[in-house]
């Protein structure tokens, strides 16, 4: 009876943890924003504000049905990016930020499902402003991370993300540097990248 008890305490505990980190997940703690404004903006697209990570307003669709994605998700940024600025669409238009990337494509070969070239990190190609980081699932987000390179410099580059949580920064700064012939993002959750 005992041992019972303590089970059933157990996976009620185990519930209710799940239950508060999916609600901490849609919630936006930050009362200085609110969700769909206008934080950033790349080429003319922008950046908006999400609120909790696993918020969503919907499905963002293109005037002619394609799907860009759900709304102010980081995966719908970049890919009304690509929509807008190169008219790109990506044959496989769902998934999440992880399914972007291909473990099974060498650097520099074809990603089919997104039509654009695969780059691992560390990788013989440098990355370049347009390109789509990819990033490892987490604890936290299982879902992984998508975001877009703003500018490249000698040795640092920029991104530019939506989605980052309730105080996340849509710019961040990573360090690249050159090793046996190789481009290395020093982040060990980017996976590498993606290009037109």
């Amino acid at each position: 009876m005992r041992k019972r008890n303590i089970l059933r305490f157990s996976i009620l505990t185990i519930v209710l943890l799940l239950i508060a980190v999916v609600t901490f997940r849609e919630l936006n703690f930050n009362s200085h924003r609110t969700v769909g404004e206008k934080l950033d903006s790349l080429d003319g697209v922008f950046v908006y504000y999400n609120g909790g990570v696993g918020h969503s307003e919907g499905r963002n669709l293109a005037p002619d049905g394609y799907n860009i994605g759900l709304k102010y998700q980081c995966v719908e940024f970049v890919k009304r990016y690509y929509y807008v600025h190169y008219n790109h669409r990506m044959p496989d238009a769902y998934g999440n930020a992880k399914d972007f990337f291909d473990t099974k494509i060498i650097d520099g070969g074809i990603n089919q499902k997104r039509n654009l070239y695969q780059y691992t990190n560390p990788s013989i190609a440098r990355p370049e402003k347009g390109d789509l980081l990819i990033y490892a699932p987490e604890v936290w987000n299982p879902y992984g991370h998508v975001a877009i390179v703003a500018s490249v410099g000698e040795d640092a580059m920029e991104i530019i993300q939506q989605n980052p949580g309730p105080y996340g920064r849509s710019r961040e700064v990573y360090s690249l540097r050159e090793e046996n012939g190789n481009w290395k993002i020093d982040n060990n959750r980017i996976w590498g990248w993606l290009r037109k």
